[in-house]
């Protein structure tokens, strides 16, 4: 059995994301998924999870083979428990992906992605501290649109993107780079190698920038 590259995307789906940016992750999601589904790389090994957070967190996709994945049915309202969502994904991680043992290696370390417009408005800082009791491949956070909290982004990861806005085409460019990161890790991962951070990924492209240390 092949190691599979995990691939967990968070998502925030609290009332801020309403109307046209929820829409926007609908679509991208998409386009996403036909990405993914036609790469031979990603058809290979790359398995993807989505866990979508606001008033609570839930993983609506459990980690899924490339040539299965469905894009989710997604709505938003309420708040948003980033801290809740970190903690859950440590949790889906426990459970479905594979550990090396004395006999077998297991599956390859886990990228994350997670992409947020606001400010967490739970205890975030306790979520991640478990998260952070995981050993992840790359995490990379994407703060869209002005009103997400970068300096909390920052904490989680050393990886932060920005879009300057939540609408359709700026969503659609992450959700594109994206599945180009996915396809990357997946070559990598074939030549044995982990992925480690944001140098393992295609560069940033136009209209998605690095957040500034």
């Amino acid at each position: 059995m092949a190691r599979k590259l995990p691939v967990y995307i968070l998502i925030d789906v609290s009332g801020s994301m309403a109307g046209e940016p929820i829409q926007a992750v609908a679509n991208g999601l998409q386009i996403f998924a036909q990405a993914i589904g036609s790469d031979p790389y990603a058809l290979e090994t790359a398995h993807i999870g989505v866990v979508a957070f606001a008033s609570d967190a839930r993983e609506i996709v459990p980690l899924t083979e490339a040539a299965q994945f469905q894009p989710p049915t997604l709505q938003a309202s309420g708040c948003t428990e980033l801290g809740a969502a970190l903690r859950l994904v440590k949790q889906c991680a426990e459970k479905e992906v594979k550990k090396t043992t004395a006999t077998e290696k297991g599956d390859w370390k886990p990228l994350v992605f997670i992409m947020t417009d606001g400010a967490p408005t739970d205890d975030w800082q306790r979520g991640l501290q478990e998260f952070k009791q995981y050993r992840w491949g790359a995490v990379v956070a994407c703060a869209a649109g002005q009103g997400a909290d970068v300096g909390v982004l920052s904490q989680i990861t050393e990886s932060v993107v920005c879009l300057d806005s939540t609408d359709a085409e700026a969503i659609k460019t992450y959700f594109k780079w994206l599945s180009a990161s996915v396809s990357q890790g997946s070559q990598k991962v074939d030549g044995g190698q982990e992925v480690g951070g944001l140098s393992d990924l295609p560069p940033v492209p136009p209209g998605l920038s690095l957040a500034k240390p």
